[in-house]
């Protein structure tokens, strides 16, 4: 009984230790936890918390891993889980199959209330979503918001998705609603700042925009603009810059630049809306001598959305610079292992 009463009490020491920011002192205690009981699931799970908030992601999947063999019904480490392997390790078709089998259920696994089977169809919506399968990952948030009732962060996912897909009326509706629930969301409203910049309500995409930079200026940066003949010339510059026995062979090819990627194309090419260029037509490794086109071969920049993921003037430059090349690169017919290998991916 002491050792126990022992194992709990250096528990709250450690959650204390945590929340004041002590982290060392938090895994002293921890530690101390586990020597009055080596098999404590929470001990475990809590060191796997703080080690991930460190950025030791292997060595916190090895401390969930424990959790979860030490107490396979110990729901909070089986989430830590899933969540890590999506997050960390970008493993997402293991973090999907480890959902699967929570929500298939059995005896030797927790059994699941409203609440945690919301948060595992959200977790596996996520992974869908980081595949690519965006209507699998919208009808799996809004499993989630029905299990788990109004939840912010669902909403604030179900208008993200919206948004990806092109379907910015509706993406507005649920951000605004996740707004309500949560108005200090950063990421929620820098969705709906995305959402009002292509709806053309420019005023409120700034607010919200700034919003978002004051909320979490990490994450949501302001975008950086800068006028269209500096773009322009930036843009000029990355093709004078490409080596000539290049240059040679994209001199006919179109450099254009629109704000954002037009409706029909986030629809007919499932891109993205906040794709940052793209090479329309057929790559040379593939035209025939005497092939027609149906369209004529070019790049298209998107300006508002290169400002968008730049942090100042220079940096805004040098990602012009490199999107031209990437595009460039798809028009020799370059794949995306290819343009990682090369530096511009």
């Amino acid at each position: 009984m002491r050792d126990k009463d022992r194992y709990w009490d250096c528990l709250d020491q450690a959650m204390d230790a945590s929340h004041g920011g002590r982290t060392e002192e938090a895994l002293a205690w921890l530690d101390e936890a586990l020597k009055a009981h080596p098999g404590g699931a929470e001990a475990h799970n809590g060191r796997g918390e703080i080690l991930w908030e460190a950025g030791k992601v292997e060595e916190a999947l090895y401390e969930f891993d424990r959790a979860i063999a030490a107490d396979p019904k110990f729901i909070t480490a089986h989430l830590n889980r899933a969540e890590l392997l999506i997050e960390g390790f970008n493993d997402y078709e293991q973090a999907m199959e480890h959902c699967d089998r929570l929500l298939a259920g059995s005896e030797d696994l927790p059994r699941l209330d409203r609440g945690v089977e919301a948060e595992l169809y959200y977790l596996k919506s996520k992974s869908l979503f980081y595949v690519d399968d965006l209507e699998g990952a919208l009808f799996l948030v809004r499993r989630a918001l029905k299990a788990g009732g109004e939840q912010g962060v669902y909403r604030a996912f179900e208008g993200q998705l919206l948004f990806e897909l092109g379907r910015f009326e509706e993406a507005r509706s649920q951000l605004e609603r996740s707004m309500a629930l949560d108005p200090e969301s950063a990421h929620a409203i820098y969705h709906f700042a995305l959402v009002a910049e292509r709806l053309g309500e420019s005023d409120a995409a700034a607010g919200a925009f700034a919003t978002a930079d004051a909320l979490e200026p990490e994450n949501y940066p302001q975008p950086t603009e800068v006028d269209m003949e500096t773009f322009e010339r930036s843009a000029a510059e990355a093709l004078e810059n490409l080596p000539r026995s290049i240059r040679e062979y994209v001199e006919n090819v179109p450099l254009l630049i629109e704000d954002f990627p037009a409706e029909d194309l986030i629809r007919g090419e499932n891109v993205s809306p906040q794709i940052l260029g793209i090479f329309i037509g057929i790559p040379r490794t593939e035209a025939g001598v005497t092939e027609p086109t149906e369209d004529m071969d070019r790049v298209i920049l998107f300006k508002k959305n290169l400002e968008k993921v730049c942090r100042d003037r220079s940096d805004l430059i040098e990602q012009i610079q490199v999107t031209v090349k990437h595009e460039i690169g798809h028009y020799l017919g370059l794949d995306e292992e290819d343009l990682e290998r090369l530096g511009l991916a």
